[in-house]
C-alpha cells in the first residue's frame, strides 16, 4: 500500500497566521497580569479567550491542518500497539531487579577490590 504525500509549502499567510496564533496566546497570559487590578474572574476570561483565538487561527493554517493530520495518524498507531500482559509486565520487572541487584553486587566488589589495591599501592586511604 503506497501512500503518497502532497506536503502543501507554508505560504506568507500561513506564517502570518502562525504568529498573530502566538502573539493571541501570548497576549491573553500577559492580560492576566496586566489585568492585575481586576476581578479574577475577568483575568482568566482574557486568558482563556487569548489561548481559544490563538488555537483556532492555528487551526486554520497549514501548521494546524498538518498538526491534526499527526494527531489522527499518532492514533492510528497507537492503535497498533501489543501491550504486555500481566504476566509478562511481572516477569519483566523481576529480570530488572535481578540485574540491578546483579549489577550492585558486581559494582560494591570492584569498588572493595580497587579500594585495597588502592590501599596496597599508595599507602594510603580508610
Amino acid at each position: 500500500m503506497n501512500e503518497v504525500n502532497t506536503v502543501q509549502d507554508a505560504g506568507a499567510s500561513d506564517k502570518a497566521k502562525l504568529t498573530i496564533a502566538i502573539v493571541l496566546a501570548a497576549g491573553g497570559i500577559a492580560a492576566y497580569y496586566v489585568l492585575g487590578a481586576q476581578p479574577a474572574w475577568m483575568r482568566w476570561i482574557a486568558v482563556v479567550g487569548g489561548i481559544a483565538l490563538g488555537v483556532v487561527l492555528f487551526g486554520w493554517s497549514v501548521y494546524g491542518r498538518r498538526f491534526w493530520q499527526f494527531v489522527l495518524e499518532a492514533r492510528i498507531e497507537l492503535r497498533k500497539v501489543v501491550w504486555p500482559t500481566r504476566q509478562e509486565t511481572g516477569m519483566t520487572t523481576l529480570v530488572v531487579f535481578a540485574f540491578v541487584l546483579i549489577a550492585g553486587l558486581f559494582f560494591w566488589v570492584l569498588d572493595l577490590v580497587l579500594a585495597w589495591a588502592t590501599r596496597a599501592l599508595t599507602g594510603q586511604g580508610g
